[in-house]
């Protein structure tokens, strides 16, 4: 994470060090029990993950979970428990099939070289954005989410919000490397992005559909969303925290303006309490499932935000916001007085598929990288 040194912090919020000792004793506790990757709560036991999927998409979000608490800790067996399951994502490298290798290898393989320096760490997540490159569409000037590359004509012309998190992983393999292929991709797909799932008013959609062979632009859709036209809260909190990471790589304020843009959205709809429903149209509002995992990726993304942010007065904003969802989710979502594996509970994975109110992976990491960004802002989180 690129900050100015000389920046004076503000000092962090009190409650933040009994957070952090909580996430670090849970992920012990987890640890210690799980075979395989977790995904989901359900009766507030992990599911894992066949091992046949290698980690599926969410396998970094485990290994990465056991880096920052490593680095909150300094215990030198979280490390090489970061170390073990790390290369257990290996085999997916070579596996042409989605998008999820940014997930996967930044959070795998470059937070645990940020975090130790081991060069070693290096090689996985090359070669794993040398695959994600690949799966570049230069008639759409897009990315494909899902599907080899000789899918369908459906798979192969669909994109999605997510997408915007694996970015930069192909910014950092084009520094690494000195090829601006990888940057010039991840640029290309953002600007795409930008174009085609945001709209007038700063929400997304979730999903957009090309003509995979003309590069022509189709439709809006969704997946995981209300539908076509409405926002779902995970997508846009992917698009807050991925679109900063494209304006640090790039330099282009139209990446700094879309992240702008898109909290500017979600801040008026969120409750009281700060966290987020699972899709801001949802017709059942305000008695319909929270998302705390949207949450956690929207406190995590405003503090990616402000730490580019080019005006002062916009980053104290950003930074204080995030620090009031991070307080409400620590005061009333988390499950330290419950016996809940999952450090955050009421999370939606998917209600048109009928999951919700789940511990989810991916909300405890971002949980605790956001709180990590607090507590040691000098620290570099990929």
């Amino acid at each position: 994470m690129e900050r100015n040194p000389t920046t004076k912090q503000p000092s962090p919020p009190a409650w933040l060090g009994a957070a952090m000792d909580f996430c670090v004793a849970k992920t012990r506790q987890n640890l210690a029990t799980l075979a395989s990757f977790p995904e989901r709560t359900e009766g507030g036991k992990w599911v894992q993950i066949d091992p046949a999927l290698r980690g599926w998409w969410v396998g970094g979000h485990w290994v990465g979970l056991l880096w920052l608490a490593y680095a909150a800790s300094g215990d030198s067996a979280l490390q090489l428990a970061a170390r073990e399951w790390a290369y257990r994502l290996v085999p997916r490298q070579p596996e042409q099939i989605d998008h999820d290798l940014g997930f996967l290898f930044e959070l795998g393989f470059v937070l645990g070289y940020q975090l130790t320096g081991d060069a070693s760490l290096k090689q996985p997540a090359l070669e794993a954005a040398e695959m994600l490159g690949g799966r570049f569409n230069p008639r759409g000037q897009y990315i494909q989410a899902w599907g080899a590359l000789d899918a369908s004509p459906e798979l192969r012309g669909r994109t999605i919000m997510d997408t915007m998190m694996n970015l930069d992983l192909l910014f950092w393999a084009g520094k690494e490397t000195g090829n601006p292929s990888y940057a010039e991709i991840g640029a290309a797909h953002a600007r795409t992005t930008l174009a085609r799932h945001l709209r007038a008013d700063g929400s997304t959609a979730h999903v957009c559909d090309f003509d995979p062979d003309t590069g022509a632009f189709l439709t809006q859709n969704t997946h995981q969303g209300l539908s076509a036209t409405s926002c779902w809260s995970r997508g846009q909190a992917w698009g807050v925290y991925g679109f900063a990471d494209c304006y640090r790589a790039t330099g282009d304020p139209a990446f700094l303006h879309a992240s702008r843009r898109l909290v500017e959205y979600i801040w008026p709809r969120l409750p009281a309490d700060l966290i987020p429903f699972w899709d801001y149209d949802s017709p059942l509002l305000p008695h319909d499932v929270r998302d705390s995992s949207a949450a956690a990726i929207v406190a995590a993304g405003l503090l990616n935000l402000a730490a580019v942010e080019d005006d002062a007065g916009l980053a104290e904003t950003w930074r204080g916001r995030a620090i009031d969802i991070l307080a409400s989710l620590w005061q009333s979502y988390t499950s330290r007085n419950t016996g809940e594996e999952s450090i955050l509970l009421h999370g939606t994975r998917s209600k048109p598929h009928g999951l919700m109110d789940h511990g989810l992976i991916y909300g405890d990491y971002y949980f605790v990288e956001a709180l990590m960004r607090v507590a040691k802002p000098g620290l570099v989180i990929s």
